[in-house]
């Protein structure tokens, strides 16, 4: 069953999002982030690397909501990646801008990224499970109250951490390990070692190699010489993968050495790794033009990072959470 168009009030319009798209969508988040404080900024060139990739069909995944005269007012997005394990998983984002809000739109572009969640699954993976995926800061109620009203249930928190690159703890020599800085010829070594890490993480899958270059390495922000490497014997044990987003320097004036992923193989746990690893991406962060750093991490995380970074010197800035409805195999 084709999902039926978006109901907008009288004079918008939708579409899907177009290679022109993305400077407007950015200023739009830059405007509902004075009002919903999530800490996150994108740039034009960000959301182009999100959006225009082979993990995305346009026409068929994302919309945007003009006015009359053309401006845009607000987005949204049905992703799905190609990999899962325990659910095959939707994610929906989407923002409307302040000025915007209160007049249904954000209620109909939530069901149609709901009809469209139910249409990937149908198509996509109908023998599998399926959870689809709304992330809500604490600091967005009306959101909050939007996705609650459809249905949705509160599954998870995950904290988004920082600390000021100062009074850093020495650095760490673990035995027989070398921490060195991230090199593309080890991505494919990275990769699996990822892999094997999150077998037992919430939400988690086997990323294969297109996703992996799209959501990580591939991504704009990424610095291979501000992410580390536990190294031994040529075998990737651990690792932190660092990104900065120029878009979050320029409008905090602060730049920011995010940690998007940190992980150690099962086999290697136990020996201090973790904290080697990220003790040695903050000083290299430091040494370079960073301030801060960053990591966001699930609140009932399997191995214990929560209180790893903490002991770090990490505090909770914002709080995210994921809401989400599951939908049961359909054969």
């Amino acid at each position: 069953m084709p999902v039926p168009e978006l109901q907008l009030p009288a004079g918008l319009t939708s579409s899907p999002i177009t290679a022109a798209d993305p400077p407007a969508v950015a200023a739009l988040l830059a405007a509902a982030e004075e009002l919903d404080r999530t800490g996150a900024h994108e740039s034009a060139e960000g959301l182009t690397g999100a959006w225009f990739n082979e993990l995305v069909d346009l026409a068929a995944d994302t919309r945007v909501v003009r006015a009359a005269d053309g401006e845009v007012v607000a987005y949204a997005t049905a992703i799905a990646p190609p990999t899962f394990r325990d659910a095959y998983g939707v994610h929906l984002q989407g923002r409307v801008h302040p000025d915007w809000r209160g007049r249904g739109i954000g209620r109909a572009l939530l069901a149609w990224q709901l009809a469209r969640g139910e249409e990937v699954h149908a198509q996509r993976h109908p023998g599998a499970p399926a959870r689809l995926t709304a992330t809500v800061y604490t600091t967005m109620p009306s959101l909050e109250a939007l996705v609650r009203r459809a249905g949705l249930e509160q599954v998870r928190w995950f904290f988004h951490m920082a600390r000021p690159l100062t009074d850093l703890p020495p650095r760490r020599q673990v035995e027989g390990v070398d921490l060195v800085a991230f090199s593309w010829d080890r991505d494919e070594q990275v990769r699996l070692a990822h892999n094997a890490a999150f077998t037992e993480h919430y939400g988690s899958s086997e990323r294969d190699v297109a996703s992996w270059q799209v959501m990580f390495t591939g991504q704009r922000s990424f610095r291979p010489d501000l992410s580390v490497l536990a190294v031994q014997d040529g075998e990737v044990l651990g690792y932190a993968l660092a990104y900065v987003s120029e878009a979050t320097a320029a409008a905090t004036g602060s730049r920011e050495s995010y940690f998007g992923q940190i992980g150690v193989v099962p086999q290697a746990r136990g020996r201090g790794l973790s904290k080697a690893v990220i003790i040695e991406a903050l000083h290299r962060a430091a040494a370079s033009d960073c301030r801060t750093a960053g990591l966001e991490v699930d609140s009932e995380n399997v191995t214990g990072a929560l209180g790893v970074y903490e002991s770090l010197g990490f505090g909770t800035a914002h709080t995210q959470v994921s809401w989400s409805r599951v939908l049961a195999p359909l054969t």
